[in-house]
């Protein structure tokens, strides 16, 4: 009993030796690939086989093949403020991002590894330089307008990050095989010589527009002004033939009563018409020197004479209306 126990110790220590060093070789041998990541394979430094699969593979023991894991998660990098030039020449400082990714695919993750040793710190500075060059390149071929304005039907900051993305994936895609999934625009920002140069537009626009509402209104006002100009000559016209008919018919209804008066008594209408003349012939103040028995002067002299004689014949034509016999003139003879 007692020489068996040294065996089986010793076969004992061998079973865990054995069992030590299969899960050392095990180890050595085997490579988890995780998601969202892929194990590149190398052996001696060159690049052997990809894994992009989740689960468990095998390679060789180190020295001859070492497993490089390769983060295949989405990143986003910033561009910083970039002062760059607009269609129009204007200047803007534009600050964007982009999210990118190591695609789950071979060569793309082989070229990846190449280009920057799997340092995605690396990869990002030289994304960031490309987003620069993007931006130059893109806000070259849109007006201050497109991208900064408050009217959204004129508003084309879609396309703007969607040409920032073509070139960006044009420029990085055949380097360093990422994927650009997104691009956007972090901040707009203007330096003072372009807001004075923005604000004196914005002047120039308001004042044409300004001007050309001055003007419709100078011309509706001169429509307007001609309008009523040929109303009121028209209106004019109308009145004129109105007061020369109705001065026409006046004269004419003026002549038939004159006519009427003279026909009744000469006299009385010789007195009546000098009458008139001297109206408006004589005024305050008037001093007038004239022949005594000049017409129509001649009534001031001859005035009561004429009133006399005009009272006789009033009072006979009443006798012969009335049957009573005329009366007397006073101061007069028998």
């Amino acid at each position: 009993m007692n020489a068996e126990t040294p065996i089986r110790r010793g076969r004992g220590r061998f079973v865990v030796a054995l069992l030590l060093l299969a899960f050392a070789g095990l180890g050595a041998t085997t490579v988890p690939v995780r998601q969202g990541s892929a194990t590149v394979i190398t052996r001696f430094g060159d690049p052997r086989r990809v894994l992009v699969e989740p689960g468990l593979s095998f390679k060789l023991p180190a020295p001859f093949e070492r497993a490089v894991e390769v983060d295949l998660r989405l990143r986003t990098t910033s561009s910083g403020l970039h002062d760059v030039g607009t269609k129009e020449g204007l200047r803007i400082l534009v600050q964007a991002y982009a999210a990118w990714q190591v695609p789950a695919d071979p060569e793309k993750v082989r070229l990846f590894l190449r280009a920057v040793r799997n340092q995605p710190d690396e990869a990002a500075k030289q994304l960031r330089t490309a987003l620069g060059s993007a931006l130059e390149t893109a806000t070259s071929g849109f007006a201050l307008d497109d991208l900064l304005t408050t009217d959204p039907s004129k508003l084309k900051l879609s396309d703007y990050e969607a040409r920032i993305k073509e070139r960006l994936a044009t420029q990085i895609a055949p380097i360093f095989g990422v994927t650009v999934h997104q691009v956007g625009v972090e901040r707009f920002t203007l330096p003072t010589q372009t807001i004075e140069s923005t604000v004196e537009r914005m002047k120039a626009d308001r004042n044409t527009v300004a001007e050309e509402i001055a003007a419709k209104g100078r011309q509706a006002a001169s429509e307007i002004r001609a309008a009523a100009e040929r109303d009121a000559r028209g209106v004019r016209a109308k009145a004129g033939e109105e007061a020369k008919k109705i001065e026409s018919e006046a004269t004419i209804a003026a002549a038939q009563i004159y006519g009427d008066a003279y026909q009744a008594d000469p006299q009385l209408y010789e007195f009546v018409r000098s009458l008139d003349v001297l109206d408006q012939v004589v005024h305050d103040g008037t001093r007038l020197i004239f022949k005594s028995d000049a017409a129509p002067f001649r009534v001031l002299i001859d005035g009561p004479e004429s009133l006399r004689a005009l009272q006789e014949r009033l009072e006979k034509a009443k006798a012969k209306e009335g049957g009573a016999p005329p009366s007397k003139p006073e101061g007069g003879g028998p």
